[in-house]
């Protein structure tokens, strides 16, 4: 005998939440954040190239859609290399990073997951190993803004019925 299955009704899509809209002292504070982090990387002597790479290495742990494309064409921008770009999901396994960006990475990817304190720690010692101590907060510093704005996309957009 032949069971069918039966599927929940659709649900209608979840609209959009306006959190920016509806909060724009709290993102103003975000973009103000954002811009002291920049600030001080600057002046701790990162690379504006690196801090793209941190950024968009998170967001792609992160599933953002939105940032990912921003962080992209702002590494492009900046003269990053298409096989780059293609590879960075892949750095570990990768040559073509230099071990100044593979502490960032390993660092950014400890700071976006926060799950294993013993990798963080690990990252930790690995940049202060290749990078100053202030270039090593601000990376985490980076690591911790795109993550902000990462949240605020990934939580504001409208999600379907098909997801849910």
């Amino acid at each position: 005998m032949t069971e069918t299955l039966s599927l929940p009704a659709a649900l209608p899509p979840l609209p959009a939440l306006p959190m920016t809209e509806l909060g724009p002292q709290a993102f103003a504070a975000v973009h103000a954040l954002h811009a002291a982090v920049e600030e001080g990387a600057a002046a701790a002597g990162l690379e504006p190239l690196l801090l793209e790479l941190v950024r968009l290495r998170c967001s792609q742990l992160n599933g953002c859609t939105y940032c990912v494309g921003l962080h992209t064409a702002s590494a492009r921008k900046a003269g990053e290399r298409d096989e780059r770009l293609a590879q960075l999901v892949v750095w570990r396994e990768s040559e073509l990073f230099t071990p100044r960006e593979r502490a960032a990475l390993a660092l950014a990817e400890a700071v976006t997951r926060l799950t294993d304190r013993a990798e963080g720690a690990r990252a930790r010692r690995a940049a202060l190993g290749v990078l100053s101590e202030a270039e090593t907060a601000f990376v985490a510093w980076a690591a911790t803004v795109v993550n902000t704005y990462n949240r605020i996309a990934v939580t504001s957009r409208s999600v379907a019925a098909e997801t849910l």
